[in-house]
C-alpha cells in the first residue's frame, strides 16, 4: 500500500520525459537545437537524443536544415488545424525557396479552406512584373491550378461535396463555367499529376500547381510557381510543372508520404 501512494506521486519515467520535451519545443515556435533541448529539460543530451530521434521516425517532431527540431504534422495535427498550418509552412519552406531561386517566379503553398482556396505561404519573384498573392487569401478553386490540384486529389464524396458549394463566378473569359466541364479537368489534373491556370485567374498570368502528400497519402496542402504567360510560355510550362512536381514530394517525403 505504501510503494502504491508512492508511485501515484513519484515521476511517470519516460513519459514524464517526452512530455518535458514536448512542452520545450511547444514554447518555441522557431525550434530547439539538441542542446537547447537537453539544457531546457534537464535531460543529458544522449537522453534527448533517443527520445527526439524516435518521436522524429514516427513524424511527431521535424527536423529542418538547420538541425533544429520542430513540433512535426503528426502532433500538430493532434491540436487546432491553425498549429497544423503553420507546422507545414515551417516544413515547406526550405523547399519553396528552393524552387523559387530555380524558377525565379512566384512560389505559393495552399490548403483547402471550406471550398476555398486559402493561401498559408507566398514567395514572391524578385522580378519587377510578377504574380503575386498574400498569405491568407482566399480564391474558389475552379479558377486556380492549386484549386484544381487540391480537389483532384480528394476522395470522391468530398471532392462531390464541394461541388455543390460552388458559384463558378468567372474571373476571367477563360475561367472554368460550370461543374460538367470542371470534372473533365480534375480528370486530367490526376492523369498528368499536376495543373494549370493558363490566364483562368488573371488574363496573361499562367500557373502550374502540384499535390503535397501525408503520410496516409491524403492531400494536405499543393505547391504553385506562378508568373506572366510571356516567361511561363508553352515552350517552358512543362519545365515548371516538373520543378514543382518534385518540390511537391520532397515536401510530401517530409511529412511521412511513402516513408
Amino acid at each position: 500500500m505504501i510503494r502504491a501512494r508512492e508511485s501515484k506521486s513519484a515521476p511517470v519515467g519516460v513519459v514524464g520525459k517526452v512530455l518535458r520535451i514536448l512542452e520545450a519545443l511547444d514554447a518555441a515556435p522557431t525550434g530547439l537545437q539538441l542542446r537547447e533541448i537537453s539544457q531546457q529539460t534537464s535531460l543529458n543530451k544522449s537522453t534527448a537524443y533517443r527520445f527526439v530521434a524516435h518521436l522524429e521516425n514516427e513524424g511527431y517532431l521535424f527536423r529542418d536544415d538547420t538541425g533544429a527540431y520542430i513540433v512535426g504534422p503528426k502532433l500538430a495535427r493532434l491540436g487546432a488545424g491553425i498549429a497544423y498550418h503553420a507546422t507545414l509552412r515551417k516544413i515547406s519552406r526550405p523547399v519553396l525557396r528552393l524552387l523559387a531561386k530555380e524558377t525565379t517566379e512566384t512560389v505559393n503553398l495552399a490548403v483547402l479552406d471550406g471550398h476555398d482556396v486559402l493561401y498559408l505561404e507566398v514567395l514572391e519573384s524578385s522580378h519587377s512584373f510578377r504574380m503575386a498573392s498574400q498569405p491568407g487569401m482566399h480564391r474558389p478553386p475552379n479558377c486556380t491550378a492549386l484549386g484544381k490540384v487540391l480537389l483532384a486529389f480528394l476522395p470522391s464524396e468530398q471532392r462531390e461535396e464541394i461541388f455543390t458549394m460552388l458559384t463558378f463566378e468567372r474571373a476571367t473569359p477563360r475561367s472554368i463555367p460550370n461543374v460538367a466541364r470542371f470534372r473533365r479537368e480534375l480528370v486530367r489534373v490526376v492523369r498528368q499529376g499536376y495543373a494549370m491556370d493558363d490566364q483562368e485567374t488573371d488574363m496573361g498570368a499562367r500557373c502550374v500547381a502540384a499535390p503535397v502528400l501525408d503520410e496516409s497519402g491524403k492531400v494536405v496542402a499543393a505547391i504553385s510557381v506562378s508568373g506572366p504567360s510571356t516567361r511561363m510560355n508553352r515552350d517552358r510550362i512543362q519545365a515548371f510543372a516538373g520543378a514543382t512536381r518534385r518540390a511537391a514530394r520532397t515536401i510530401s517525403a517530409r511529412l511521412g508520404h511513402g516513408n
